[in-house]
């Protein structure tokens, strides 16, 4: 292996693939590039940003022109990597040519773009903020958790200090900012340990307009499980539990995980093997499952509450599918799926809860996505049913749902009703079985059948709207 010179321009490489995506033979540079990232040669494209090209031209049957960067544990590469899928009688994998091959050093990032992406993690993990004056004085305040509600009642122009005990901190008040900053606290009602954070605002920080005032806890908030809860209780169900107890308790480690993990996967604290940044992304990708499996059981807790019900407001069913889309519109982008809306506002209007409507939507536009093939057309279309109803349906390009997975894939943990692109888990199980018991909740109902020309489409039907 040779030194990094500050900017290296060299001349193009070529490899090529099977239809497994292993790497049969490359050029020097790739060659060197596929060891460095921990791979073989043959053996399976260890370079991701290649190999993610490789496998949709592979899928696709086109070819792919684009430009890509990779790191290769010392210094960035980049290029223009030009793929061209073969038929399968010439191996069914990929001829790779990649021009203006480039090295340079890694550019690590400044001591401010540092510090502010620590900001953003703290500002995400916080669950106090406040705006402060120049002199400290208390402006507004939020509070996102039970134990530090109180605090909400503290009137604006008194010092910040005046509503936390400083557990590290001796000397009186008022003290510089970066003497506080990064400094323990506590206050009444809450058995916490809390963190200061101190931002000062405005482009001079020897003196600031102001601040922003974020106090991050050091330990989850635990939450008493009800009497009627407690072990052994005849009405205390493992659902339940886990919904009131545990989520509550494991939703901010978890945040911590994932923010932690993001760090990591895009470098942000400095360099980083490849192979490592993609554990910190697998992590990452675990953690916001793991998020979303603790929100599915705390919405399971809520629609099995006997006596559950929803609101009762006309929704239009066009609009709550145009906000559905644009929600999910980046990770549709991802996965190159274009999302059509059809309808047109006051098509379909409907007596129910619109943020239950908007849930279930997002609900079956996030499957649709994840289970059509890459490049397809997801169809969200909302019109009138007939005999009182309106109805919104959510049609994929995917392989569809038999009739033996229809009766089966509204079940609750029912996660074998369709396999994903790639066979990667999906979810808990739960989001069709909570879907369709809020449909039922606001008196309609959740049904699925073939699409049009194919794939599967979910229609969820709702009452209409009385004039």
């Amino acid at each position: 292996m040779t030194a990094v010179d500050p900017t290296e321009t060299l001349l193009g490489t070529y490899g090529l693939t099977d239809a497994r995506d292993r790497l049969l033979s490359a050029d020097a540079l790739l060659a060197e590039l596929q060891e460095r990232c921990g791979g073989d040669l043959p053996g399976i494209l260890a370079v991701p940003e290649l190999l993610a090209l490789v496998r949709q031209a592979r899928r696709m049957g086109l070819k792919i022109a684009r430009s890509f960067s990779a790191y290769d544990g010392d210094a960035e590469v980049s290029g223009f990597v030009r793929i061209h899928p073969l038929a399968d009688d010439e191996g069914g994998g990929c001829e790779l040519l990649v021009e203006n091959w480039q090295r340079s050093p890694l550019t690590p990032p400044s001591a401010r773009e540092f510090a502010e992406r620590l900001d953003a993690i703290d500002r995400a993990t916080a669950e106090v903020i406040a705006r402060l004056d120049a002199r400290q004085r208390l402006q507004v305040l939020s509070a996102r958790a039970r134990d530090a509600a109180q605090l909400e009642g503290a009137a604006p122009g008194h010092l910040w200090t005046e509503l936390v005990e400083l557990t590290d901190v001796s000397h009186h008040q008022p003290l510089h900012w970066r003497l506080l900053d990064g400094a323990s606290c506590r206050f009444a009602g809450s058995a916490r340990d809390w963190r200061v954070r101190l931002i000062p605002l405005g482009p001079d920080s020897q003196n600031p307009n102001g601040f922003e005032l974020l106090l991050i806890a050091e330990q989850p908030l635990a939450e008493p499980v009800p009497e009627d809860e407690a072990e052994g209780s005849p009405d205390a169900s493992p659902a339940r539990l886990v919904g009131t107890a545990l989520t509550p308790v494991l939703r901010q480690p978890v945040a911590r995980i994932i923010a932690n993990a993001e760090t990591m996967r895009a470098r942000l604290a400095g360099p980083l093997r490849e192979e490592y940044s993609e554990y910190a992304g697998t992590i990452a990708s675990a953690g916001q499952h793991l998020a979303a499996m603790l929100d599915d059981l705390a919405d399971l807790e809520v629609v099995e509450t006997p006596g559950f019900s929803t609101a009762r407001e006309p929704v239009d069913l066009v609009d709550a599918a145009r906000r559905a889309a644009g929600i999910l519109g980046v990770r549709a982008q991802n996965r190159e799926t274009v999302l059509v809306v059809q309808g047109e506002t006051g098509d379909a209007i409907a007596t129910a809860e619109f943020r239950r409507v908007l849930q279930i939507l997002i609900n079956l536009v996030g499957n649709a996505i994840a289970y059509a093939p890459v490049a397809s057309t997801v169809t969200i279309a909302a019109m009138p049913a007939g005999k009182g109803q309106v109805a919104v349906s959510v049609a994929d390009q995917g392989p569809g749902v038999s009739p033996e997975q229809a009766d089966r894939i509204f079940d609750k943990f029912e996660r074998l009703g369709r396999d994903s692109d790639g066979g990667k888990d999906k979810g808990s199980g739960l989001g069709l079985y909570i879907s369709r018991r809020l449909a039922e909740a606001m008196e309609g109902t959740l049904t699925v059948g073939p699409a049009p020309g194919g794939g599967a489409m979910f229609t969820l039907e709702l009452p209409e709207a009385k004039a």
